[in-house]
């Protein structure tokens, strides 16, 4: 298994740092400065998380199905998609983020509930109209921040940000595989150890004084409390994926990447860390 991880995990790492690099190149903000940057950005990152929320939302709908719950896939993927693009669009019509979100979310729950009426008329509206409201937040929403980032801020901090969320990742896995004893969260993730919790703050944070000192983002003992902290809040993203396969009682969310399961149990843990990235990038990085 660790085998896997290291091999698919480098695949994965080059390929998706190659694509940020490369939407960087063709919007211009590669070299310049987020304040000199075409008006235009992310077109290519935003549409990787597009592609991306399509099988996360197949594989969400496989774990809420073994509940009973009933996701309407189409609807879903449409709405999570516009959730996780909200800061994309705002590039080209003047709206306010909170204007578009409010809109956005009323919208989405009337249309849930039409979608209910039509597909299932009265039979369990709240369970699969909630079930069909978190899955957009999830995976639109959470995802809407990583666009953020790379708007905002530039590609580098977002670089650094999934950098350090997965590094934290790879920390965990490989000391708690070896030195793992003491049990993070058994009822949980029993795999999980503070050995391995140890392993990931160590991983984050060089990661990101690497990143914050040679991409001149922030200050290296800033960048240190930054891994730290993501660290953590990595981990939490992955154990709140865990509890919903446990409730579905899959070991993965699928067995399409080897090494890792699906594409939610790659995702988990950047998605819950995204606004806490945006926030703190907010307050701390060097524009």
């Amino acid at each position: 298994m660790l085998k896997y991880r290291l091999i698919f995990g480098t695949l994965m790492t080059v390929f998706f740092t190659a694509i940020v690099i490369f939407d960087g190149w063709v919007d211009g903000s590669l070299t310049a400065s987020v304040a000199d940057n075409k008006p235009v950005q992310g077109t290519i990152f935003c549409i990787l998380l597009a592609l991306l929320t399509i099988p996360a939302q197949l594989e969400l709908a496989k774990l809420a199905a073994a509940k009973n719950l009933k996701i309407f896939i189409p609807f879903s993927i449409i709405a999570s998609i516009l959730f996780a693009s909200s800061w994309y669009w705002q590039q080209f019509i003047e709206i306010r983020p909170q204007i578009y979100l409010f809109s956005l979310s009323a919208f989405t729950l009337l249309g849930l509930l039409f979608t209910q009426y039509i597909r299932y008329g009265t039979s369990a509206v709240l369970a699969n109209c909630g079930a069909n409201y978190f899955s957009i937040i999830y995976l639109g929403l959470l995802s809407g921040f990583c666009v953020a980032v790379r708007i905002d801020f530039g590609l580098w901090p977002l670089l650094m940000f999934v950098f350090v969320v997965k590094s934290a990742d790879i920390g965990a896995y490989t000391i708690g595989s070896l030195f793992g004893r003491h049990k993070f969260s058994p009822k949980i993730s029993p795999g999980k150890t503070w050995e391995g919790m140890a392993g990931a703050v160590a991983a984050a944070a060089l990661i990101a004084i690497f990143f914050a000192s040679s991409c001149d983002i922030m200050v290296w003992w800033l960048a240190a409390i930054f891994g730290v902290c993501f660290a953590f809040i990595g981990q939490l993203g992955d154990l709140a994926e865990s509890m919903i396969k446990r409730d579905a009682e899959q070991k993965d969310s699928a067995n399409n990447v080897p090494g890792f399961g699906g594409i939610l149990d790659i995702i988990d843990s950047p998605l819950i860390a995204a606004p806490f990235a945006y926030l703190f990038f907010t307050f701390s990085v060097v524009r």
